[in-house]
This record gives structure tokens, sequence and C-alpha cells, in this order.
């Protein structure tokens, strides 16, 4: 039938156990559809039960127990049966009998005697309108496969993506800390420097952000880990600084500080390198450079090797800057003694304006304790410290 979404003919089941209203009905009916009368339901439910084809069932009321409405009832629970419609055949004309049998689930009605007519519209327009129904539910219920098979794939590629970028997360990692030991390496008095600076500039980082809101946006999570991860290249370009220079025990001559000096250039020129290497921009690499090209700024215009003064310095080099030289006034050098927590707080504070950002310096005093556990922790060789 060509009106139909499918192309064969729709299959009718009739269930009347009046004789001639069956053979009325499938000499309506046949010339249309292939129509499958049954007189009892035993018959017509061993039909349906073995997944034979139904787009459309009309049922008889009045019959012997169970009559049609207790079919209809039956049918509507089996699920393979939810959208094919039933249209219930009936003499009875009590709007009573006919909300009932649509409540359980008929479509429509058709009353004896029949109107071959009006039969042959509802049955056209019901299998019409089934098929469709049947139809838009197998397509959802294919796309809903195919949308979780999706689901699914994509689920199982961002696994792999993220197993991945762990991978590439910790070779950055091994590869900085490598890189930055190279520096390092080359000055065994500064022992964990380069763990106990990272650590401080974290929790320092955390509290300028806890008490200024105003650079919250500057210092979210994501920002404090690029830190974090960023700070022990800061001090990189010392691989390019003479031994005679780096190691001399002592003060540093005018002309051999003016070489010392250019380690936070040659530290911003390798970082950029490989930054120019990437095709596009790395923050990681970014803020790498701004702490190892800045961190030697002072707040006042004083510091190398731009001269730059206040905010003017990028905020990661302003945090940096203290942590840094915190760290270096504990730590022990052949031409000077570590000096304890407290003288190290005090000379900090005293540079509050001059050589530190204010925002900066009352941060480290208000977590200044934490300060003195990291370097206790670290200098230990004992650490709990780890990434953001």
């Amino acid at each position: 039938m060509k009106e139909l979404l499918v192309g064969d003919r729709a299959d009718v089941l009739v269930l009347d156990d009046q004789t001639e209203n069956l053979h009325l009905l499938v000499g309506l009916l046949a010339p249309e559809f292939t129509v499958h009368p049954f007189s009892d339901s035993a018959a017509m439910l061993r039909y349906l039960a073995l997944g034979r084809p139904a787009d459309l069932i009309m049922l008889d009321v009045v019959m012997p127990p169970p009559d049609g409405h207790e079919i209809c009832r039956r049918l509507r629970a089996m699920p393979d049966l939810e959208d094919v419609p039933i249209i219930f055949i009936t003499a009875l004309d009590n709007p009573d009998d006919e909300a009932r049998g649509l409540a359980l689930g008929a479509v429509d009605y058709v009353g004896k005697p029949f109107s071959a007519p009006i039969v042959l519209t509802r049955v056209r327009n019901h299998v019409r309108l089934g098929r469709a129904v049947r139809l838009i539910r197998s397509q959802n219920d294919q796309l809903d496969q195919r949308v979780a098979e999706r689901t699914a794939e994509l689920a199982r590629k961002n696994k792999l993506l993220q197993e991945a970028m762990q991978r590439i997360d910790q070779t950055q990692d091994a590869t900085i800390v490598a890189l930055s030991s190279l520096a390092e390496m080359r000055d065994p008095e500064t022992g964990h420097h380069i763990l106990r600076t990272q650590n401080y500039l974290r929790e320092l980082a955390r509290e300028v952000r806890r008490a200024n809101p105003r650079l919250a946006g500057e210092l979210d999570d994501e920002a404090i880990n690029l830190l974090y991860k960023s700070a022990p290249l800061h001090d990189i370009g010392k691989v390019a600084i003479p031994d005679h220079i780096l190691l001399k025990p002592g003060k540093l001559e005018a002309a051999e500080f003016e070489v010392m000096k250019t380690h936070a250039e040659v530290g911003r020129n390798a970082l950029e390198m490989a930054e120019a290497t990437l095709e596009g921009a790395s923050t990681f690499l970014s803020r790498a450079r701004e702490i190892a090209y800045g961190h030697h700024e002072r707040w006042d215009g004083s510091g190398y090797p731009q001269g730059l003064r206040g905010e003017a310095i990028p905020l990661s080099a302003r945090l940096m800057a203290v942590a840094d030289v915190y760290d270096a006034l504990i730590s022990k050098r052949v031409y000077k003694p570590g000096y304890t927590h407290a003288k190290a707080v005090e000379m900090i504070c005293a540079e509050r304006g001059r050589h530190f950002d204010p925002v900066v310096v009352d941060a480290f005093v208000a977590i200044q304790d934490r300060f003195a556990e990291i370097s206790s922790q670290i200098k230990s060789g004992f650490t709990t410290f780890g990434a953001l």
C-alpha cells in the first residue's frame, strides 16, 4: 500500500466471536490489508506471542470472558505492542463504555452495524499513525544506540587523551627538574633551593589571592599551578655564568657582578627560544620566562636587568623575588652564615616598598610560619609537598 510509511501491506488483526462479523470485516479490509481473523482470544494471543506482525488490532468488546476490555488491558501490558493501535468493535452506544475502552489504551471505536467508508478510513488513518509512531520510536532507539556508542567511544578516547596528557605533564615536570638541576648542581651550597622556592612561591601566591581579591583573576588555581611548575627555572641562566664567578668564595667585584646579572637575560633568552619552537603559545614557558627575567627587579626600580618599577614588574616575578631572597637569607654560603628565620623576616620587612612589593611582603608576613615549616621539612630531605 503506497500511502503507508512502509511499502509492504499492513497486518490487521480482527477478533470477534461472531463469524458473520469476521467475514464482513475480512471482505472489507482484505483488498488493502493482510487480515488475520480470530474468533477466540486465545488464538490471537498465541499468534502475538510468537512475535508475528501486527499493525493494527480490532477487538469486539462483548465476548465470552475475557471480553474485549480485558484483552486490550493484556495487550497494552506487552512491550512490543505498546504502540500498535487498537480499535474496539461494539454495538454498545454508552459513553461510559467508550470512555473505559479509551482509558485502557484503545485509539478508536467502530460501531455495529458497520459503515464501510468509516471503517476503511479509520483503519487507514490509524495504521499510518501507528506505523509512523513505531518508525519514529525505532529511529529514536537507533539514534540512542548510536549516541551511546559514540559517547562510549568519546569517553574511551578522552581517557586515552587524559592519560597522554598526564604522561606529557610528567615528562614536562621531569624535564623541568633536570634543566633546573643543571644550574643548581653547579652551586652545591644551594641544596634543595629549587624545591623550597617553588613551595614558598605557591603558598605566597595563595595568600596574596586570599588577601587581595582584585588579584584573584591573576592567581586562580591554574595560574598558581603554573607558577609552581615554572619556579624551578628561575635561575636556569646561571649555566652560562663562569665557574670562577658563580663559585667564588666571597663577595663579587663590580665587574663580576655585572656578569652574574646576565643570568636573568640568558635564562629569558633560552626559554624564549624554547617557546618559539612550539606551534602555539606556551603559558608555562611564558610564565617561566617572566620569572627568570624579572625576579631580580625591585619595586623601587633599582633592580635588574630592566630597572622596572612597581606593578610594571610581572606579579610572578614579584612573588618569586620574596621567595628567592628568603631562601638565600636562611641558606649558608661560603661568604655568609645562614640567617635565622626571624632575622630573614626582619630583613625582608625592612625592604617593603623598596626591594619588594608591599602586598607580597604583607602576605609573606601573614604566612611566615609556613615558610619556616617548608624550609625545615625540605632541608631535612623529607618533603610532603606536591603539585597543586
